[in-house]
């Protein structure tokens, strides 16, 4: 039976919450919540530390926002981009799909996935992956990726300079000729920015502003 963790993210409490003005606190969360549904992606640390859900910025082809995290079903986090458009990403931060916005794409590693230890990767891993392009019907194509570490780089993410390795993951198949690059924690492996190709073309770029599970500092 699979566990599940719910955040109480629903619409019900969003209305609530940005209805809400009696303390800071509460005026902080509900000026973040505003933000989510005017898809503003640029927020300050001030907005980010009144918000107590889990936040992150999203910009795709076609979206560019503040991500709120809704719920955690069996370690599958969904995520809130404005009314209309939902990511999914699992526990170690990749992503496996979006719906919304008149598309429906989805990605899974086939057999063990390297990103469950993500530091120990020091040489080339081949990655099989799968592929499901809606509307485009099609579902199943099979892309394979080379993984590999690419050095270390300084980003800046809510005015913090975080010294971070990069990693660099090459796409074919199906179709796919892009390359995904992740900038991980070196102590933990935690994925704090990311972009990641969901179909050709399609580049979804991550930056955790308050991860779900804080990554040691």
């Amino acid at each position: 039976m699979r566990s599940s963790k719910c955040l109480h993210l629903g619409c019900m409490a969003l209305a609530a919450l940005v209805l809400a003005g009696c303390t800071t606190a509460s005026r902080g969360t509900g000026d973040a919540f505003r933000l989510l549904f005017n898809r503003q992606a640029k927020v300050t640390p001030e907005q980010v530390a009144a918000n107590r859900f889990p936040q992150a910025q999203i910009k795709a082809p076609d979206l560019s926002a503040l991500m709120v995290l809704g719920y955690v079903d069996d370690g599958r986090q969904t995520w809130y981009a404005g009314n209309h458009a939902v990511f999914h990403l699992d526990s170690t931060g990749l992503l496996t799909g979006t719906t919304g916005l008149g598309r429906d794409l989805q990605t899974r590693i086939i057999g063990a996935s390297p990103f469950a230890h993500l530091l120990d990767v020091t040489t080339p891993v081949t990655v099989q992956r799968e592929y499901d392009w809606l509307p485009a019907y099609k579902v199943g194509v099979p892309v394979t990726s080379t993984l590999v570490r690419a050095g270390t780089d300084t980003v800046e993410i809510l005015e913090q300079e975080r010294r971070l390795v990069r990693f660099e993951e090459t796409l074919q198949g199906g179709g796919m000729k892009e390359r995904n690059i992740y900038w991980a924690d070196p102590s933990t492996g935690y994925i704090w920015k990311s972009r990641q190709y969901l179909a050709p073309g399609y580049a979804v770029e991550l930056v955790q502003l308050k991860p779900y599970q804080q990554a040691r500092k």
